[in-house]
């Protein structure tokens, strides 16, 4: 298949962004010239840019999109709440309600603080662990991503991992003060995990974890003895489930993996596409934000313009409301499966050493013949690879963004069989690509 080709216009919107965005992106896509484009609408599992081209997506928006894009009910329940006005900076009843359907959902909520970000969700589950435990470390493991706040932004992609627990800042203008709370250890080792807890607890507040590291499965028993080791050492467990959580079930990674953290972050699909997050957990824990309650020395005063705004929890409400319907999980996984077993079963058939990791609704390919299962070891993975097989799906009218195959249920069947073609296609262009 050829490239898909640009019009001048949207030649014309590429420049016009080169000139007043940094890189010419928004901060979460960069793709190279020839093949970067601007999106102008995205309807169920589809988009088009604005040279008409079509693309089955991917992406999803980074995946809060999982009913799809321009989903009717959720336009229609965002636009009856736009109706009666955008945000109050106080409390409503699309807030409160959607809070009351996160503590039936989530095992460990039984309050819920709304943020905007999910990186705002990590750091105040951070910052309620600190407050109520009166210590200052924390830890999180390598190669987790927990969003853009300082504290996240440690020994995310290190080059050059140091030894456990020694941490590592991953972008520039954080400060050393900062580095030197975080601790690191290695995902899916439970034994050097363990060890680094029991080293440090009088000084450990809490361990964050996503509980599917990126793309990494947590190892049979990893996340239950996680738990018990906080438990034991008296640390504070925070889940970050703003990817899991209502997409490997309707309860997130607690649900599916049985393992009910103290506290949990939730992002993406809470918000049905509008900015939206949320920290969830216990009432005690909860409580450093009630005045009324909480001792000075653990208050925590947290607060944002746009908390809980009507339009974000409307939308929010109705793609829960969608997703709890009979039968969407069994569906969703069944056909997110079909993809992740067909994509392993395409890269056996071919002369190209990799594997499919992820779980059943997000993974993506790591090229290399040495088993996956931390951080360290991806970095045998040749990166250049997966830049050419995304490349090649962009020319299948299949599109991805590098790291992630987010299913979504709008997929079809018909799209499941297509993008099977562009696996296909996708992988003899990296098979011509090792020559």
């Amino acid at each position: 298949m050829t490239m898909p080709q640009h019009s001048s216009v949207e030649n014309d919107l590429l420049a016009r962004a080169r000139k007043v965005l940094p890189q010419g992106s928004l901060g979460n896509v960069h793709l190279p010239d020839e093949y970067d484009f601007v999106v102008s609408r995205g309807l169920g599992s589809k988009i088009w840019d604005s040279s008409g081209n079509e693309y089955i997506d991917y992406l999803l928006g980074s995946g809060p999109m999982i009913l799809g894009h321009a989903h009717p009910l959720v336009n229609k329940a965002s636009m009856d709440a736009l109706k009666e006005g955008t945000t109050f900076f106080t409390q409503n009843r699309y807030a409160i309600e959607l809070a009351e359907e996160i503590v039936k959902a989530v095992p460990c909520a039984e309050q819920v603080r709304f943020t905007t970000s999910g990186s705002e969700a990590t750091f105040q589950a951070l910052r309620i662990a600190r407050a109520k435990s009166g210590k200052d470390k924390v830890l999180k493991f390598e190669g987790g991503y927990h969003g853009i706040n300082d504290y996240a932004s440690i020994s995310v992609t290190p080059d050059n991992p140091l030894p456990f627990p020694v941490p590592k800042k991953s972008i520039a203008g954080i400060p050393q003060a900062v580095v030197d709370t975080v601790l690191i250890a290695p995902f899916n080792d439970i034994e050097t995990t363990v060890s680094v807890i029991e080293e440090h607890a009088k000084d450990l507040a809490a361990v964050i974890v996503e509980p599917v590291q990126r793309l990494l499965e947590p190892r049979d028993g990893f996340l239950h003895a996680l738990s018990d080791a906080c438990k034991r050492n008296g640390v504070i467990l925070i889940f970050d489930e703003v990817v899991t959580g209502f997409r490997l079930a309707y309860g997130g990674a607690q649900e599916f993996y049985g393992v009910t953290p103290d506290l949990a972050t939730l992002g993406k699909v809470v918000g049905g596409g509008m900015p939206l997050a949320a920290v969830a957990g216990s009432a005690e824990l909860m409580s450093v934000y009630d005045s009324t309650i909480a001792s000075s020395e653990e208050y925590v005063h947290q607060g944002g313009t746009l908390n809980g705004n009507p339009l974000a929890c409307a939308a929010g409400l109705a793609s829960l409301k969608e997703l709890n319907k009979p039968s969407v999980y069994e569906t969703y996984h069944s056909r997110g499966r079909k993809l992740k077993q067909g994509l392993q079963k395409i890269l056996d058939a071919s002369g190209v050493s990799g594997f499919v990791s992820g779980s059943d609704v997000f993974f993506d390919i790591f090229f290399t013949d040495q088993p996956i299962f931390d951080y360290r070891s991806t970095l045998s993975s040749d990166k250049r690879l997966n830049g050419v097989f995304d490349r090649a799906l962009i020319h299948h009218g299949v599109f991805k963004n590098a790291g992630k195959v987010y299913v979504g249920t709008c997929h079809t069947e018909d799209d499941v069989n297509v993008t099977l073609e562009a696996f296909t296609y996708a992988i003899s262009a990296v098979e011509n690509a090792l020559g």
